[in-house]
């Protein structure tokens, strides 16, 4: 489905561009038919900027996104309107998606006319009011309506909807429920997981671990646009062995108890790191030899991949990898 293989992001910042900003790094991932994939980090860590690739919303720096064998960065015209129509996207605030001056559903008529012009007023109604049913919503009651008169659930649905009308196959969720409220959300996350069921590939993107626990089956941990750790959800949340992974998780709060404090006694060193673990400045067992060289992703259990050399040090058949990795440097 949707492979990424080495991508990277870089923005030029600064007076005349001087300096660099690296959004993304070297960042390699994919998306089977069927699967989500949640994208997990916190703000700035880079991964709206990984979903906006996918979309083709903002262009690549160097690596390569390929959609069912295809690399996307070619497609023009004709194939690229035919890659839209595979492949859509949701964001974090709805209303951001609207023209407050047209009505809501004036969405799914340009869906329409840049699809579907062939196809029948009446037949275009019929199809819209089964996207509508298909994701909770009576067309009776939100139809014809403009959008502030929708609920913020109601108009992520309307989105969702149209998305279902291109008949896609890939969807990149980006933080969609975030701006909802609780009964809203599970809503939401139930619906998706019921698009899953029937084939549609998820890249799942949020910064909250509960609800990418929820509805995904792989889990792929951000910091500062480097993959720290990635594998199944149940292996990440159970098993967490990245020091970043292991103080997110311990950062979401229970119902059970007290929020336990989570707050490390970091050792700030002056400076940036370059080319050494981009989670050196807070991490709390790092050493030096982990501001010199970056881990690189290694399989520690099947499926289970992690950025650590101090994780390394402790599984002996990784030891090998480490060292070959070092002499390479």
């Amino acid at each position: 489905m949707i492979k990424v293989e080495n991508l990277t992001k870089i923005y030029r910042t600064g007076t005349f561009g001087g300096k660099e900003l690296h959004a993304v790094s070297d960042v390699s991932f994919e998306v089977q038919p069927g699967e989500v994939v949640s994208l997990i980090g916190e703000s700035g860590s880079g991964k709206s900027t990984i979903g906006k690739m996918i979309l083709r919303l903002i262009s690549i720096t160097s690596g390569r996104i390929t959609f069912n064998g295809e690399d996307i960065s070619k497609l023009k015209g004709r194939e690229l309107k035919e890659y839209y129509r595979k492949v859509q996207g949701v964001f974090q605030d709805p209303f951001s998606s609207y023209n407050p001056i047209f009505k809501a559903d004036r969405i799914f008529e340009m869906v329409r006319q840049e699809f579907y012009p062939h196809i029948s007023s009446r037949e275009w109604k019929d199809r819209v009011v089964k996207a509508l049913e298909d994701v909770g919503l009576n067309a009776n009651h939100c139809l014809n309506k403009y959008p502030h008169q929708l609920s913020g659930g109601q108009l992520q649905r309307f989105l969702i909807a149209r998305a279902l009308l291109l008949d896609i196959q890939f969807l990149v969720a980006d933080e969609i429920i975030s701006m909802l409220d609780a009964s809203t959300r599970i809503d939401v996350l139930n619906l998706l997981a019921e698009l899953k069921q029937r084939g549609l590939s998820i890249l799942f993107i949020t910064h909250d671990l509960s609800l990418a626990n929820y509805i995904s089956e792989k889990a792929i941990i951000l910091y500062r646009g480097c993959i720290t750790e990635m594998g199944a959800t149940e292996k990440i949340f159970t098993d967490p062995l990245h020091p970043y992974t292991r103080m997110l998780i311990a950062s979401v709060p229970r119902l059970d108890k007290k929020w336990e404090h989570v707050e490390m006694e970091l050792d700030r060193r002056a400076g940036e790191v370059n080319g050494g673990c981009v989670f050196y400045d807070r991490c709390p067992v790092a050493d030096k030899g982990c501001a010199q060289f970056r881990p690189p992703m290694v399989e520690v259990e099947e499926g289970h991949y992690v950025a650590c050399y101090r994780v390394m040090d402790e599984m002996d058949p990784v030891n090998k990898a480490l060292e070959h990795s070092l002499s390479k440097q």
